[in-house]
Parts: C-alpha cells; sequence; structure tokens
C-alpha cells in the first residue's frame, strides 16, 4: 500500500506493502478534541454503489478489512443500524491483542461497545451480539419505543438507552447520550439510512470510505440515503492511500 496524499517522504515505518497495524492505527488516530467526534467508514463500487447484493462485503477487500479492524479497535463505540445487524450478520466486537496496548494506554476497555440504533427493536436478542459480548451492547432507541421489546432488549442483556422523544432515534441526541457514557470516539458503520440521518443532522466528523474498482450497476443504495441537507455540506481530503486499485480516503468535515 502507498501514501498518495498528503506527500511524505518513504519512510521505515511507512513501506509499500502490507502495512502493520501499528502503522495503520497512526494513520487513523482520532484527532486531539475536547467533544465527541464521529467517523463512518463505508466503501463504494466506481459507479457509487454502496452494496452488492445487499452486502458491502463483495466491494471490499483483504486490506479493507484490516483497516475496518483498526478504525474499531481505535473506537470506544461502533454505532450501527439494525437493518445492517440484521443483513451483515453482526457479531460482538472482539478484543485485538495487536491493539491491547494502546487501548490501556488510552483508557478504553478491550474492545469497543456496539450501539444499534433501532425504532422498533426488531432484532433477535438471542444472537451473540446481544447475549455473550465482552462488553454489553446498547441499543438507542427513542422513548416511544415499544415496551415489551425493551423488556426483552433487557432480559437478554443489553442496555437500553433513549436517544430521542418518540419512537426513533434522534441523531444529535445520540452522540450527546454515547458521548455522556464516556465513549467519545464513536464510529458508524452505516447502513446507507443510518450515515443519512447523520449526515442530514450535521453531526458527522469525518468520513472514511474505500473506493472500490468495480461496477456494479443495478439499484444498489449509495452509502448514504434518507433526508437531504438544505446545503451540500464541504469536507476536505485528510489522507489517500491506494492498493491494489483500491482507494482509501479519509475526508474531515471543515
Amino acid at each position: 500500500m502507498r501514501r498518495l496524499f498528503p506527500v511524505t517522504d518513504q519512510t521505515p515505518s511507512e513501506p509499500e506493502g502490507e502495512w502493520s497495524f501499528d502503522a495503520l492505527a497512526e494513520a487513523y488516530a482520532y484527532p486531539k478534541t475536547d467533544g465527541p467526534w464521529l467517523r463512518a467508514n463505508m466503501v463504494s463500487s466506481l459507479d457509487g454503489a454502496g452494496q452488492h447484493e445487499g452486502r458491502s462485503q463483495p466491494l471490499s477487500s483483504d486490506t479493507d478489512m484490516r483497516i475496518f479492524g483498526t478504525l474499531r479497535a481505535l473506537a470506544d463505540v461502533v454505532v450501527v443500524g439494525a437493518e445492517t445487524v440484521r443483513q451483515e450478520g453482526y457479531r460482538p466486537a472482539r478484543a485485538r491483542e495487536a491493539f491491547a496496548a494502546r487501548r490501556e494506554a488510552a483508557g478504553q476497555g478491550p474492545a469497543p461497545v456496539i450501539a444499534v440504533v433501532t425504532a422498533s427493536l426488531d432484532l433477535d436478542f438471542g444472537l451473540p451480539l446481544f447475549t455473550s459480548p465482552l462488553v454489553p451492547t446498547l441499543v438507542l432507541t427513542g422513548a416511544a419505543a415499544p415496551p415489551e421489546r425493551v423488556r426483552e432488549a433487557e432480559l437478554a442483556g443489553a442496555v437500553v438507552v433513549v436517544a430521542g422523544d418518540g419512537p426513533g432515534v434522534e441523531p444529535a441526541r445520540a452522540v450527546e447520550a454515547l458521548a455522556g457514557r464516556g465513549l467519545p470516539r464513536m464510529l458508524t458503520e452505516g447502513g446507507p439510512r443510518l450515515l443519512g440521518q447523520f449526515v442530514a443532522a450535521g453531526v458527522l466528523d469525518e468520513l472514511c470510505l474505500t473506493v472500490s474498482p468495480l461496477l456494479t450497476a443495478g439499484t444498489a443504495q449509495r452509502i448514504a440515503g434518507g433526508p437531504p441537507v438544505s446545503v451540500p455540506e464541504r469536507f476536505q481530503l485528510e489522507s489517500l492511500l491506494e492498493e491494489a486499485g483500491f482507494l482509501y480516503t479519509r475526508y474531515r468535515r471543515i
């Protein structure tokens, strides 16, 4: 893998070829800030598809998955929509030995918390994501969520967090609630509807986007859907890596 931007002299810690997890962790370190930081990680085909046959994995690569694992290992919490949990077969985040010392030094637990955003709580609470995580899974929902589903989630071991006055979650309230639980370094992995809600609410700070050298055609969703913003928000390019035609971009809100 090679760095295309920003342009720097090649150094032994940044060789071409497979980067170590330490090198990736340095490249994707969260910025030093007093407030919460919401980062998204998504993959897209050349023609703008965020999925193929309902899943993002066919657009990915081995290096993309290494970056995926690195971004998870740097986060306090991984925020994901209920539909993505169902489609992608989400499992609990695992402790990674390669990042153990870094997480301990940052005051983090052995693995990030998974936070599932859902209005209906239409989830299988018998899945390992809820029954056997290293740290209890959070369920972000609204105050008007179905009480019987809330009880079922809590009986399964999940922690229900109210982040909205109606049945659904308000993006800004979700960010505030997670930060209030000591989880300021946030990572969302979608899906498109959830990312679109974060974008429309103006709470997304950073986008890590893998551009896959594949064409899919079809009618797959883009990486973000839902309500449009009144004025498109400008992000600036922070870094650009390349390997085998895959572009690994990192954009930050100006």
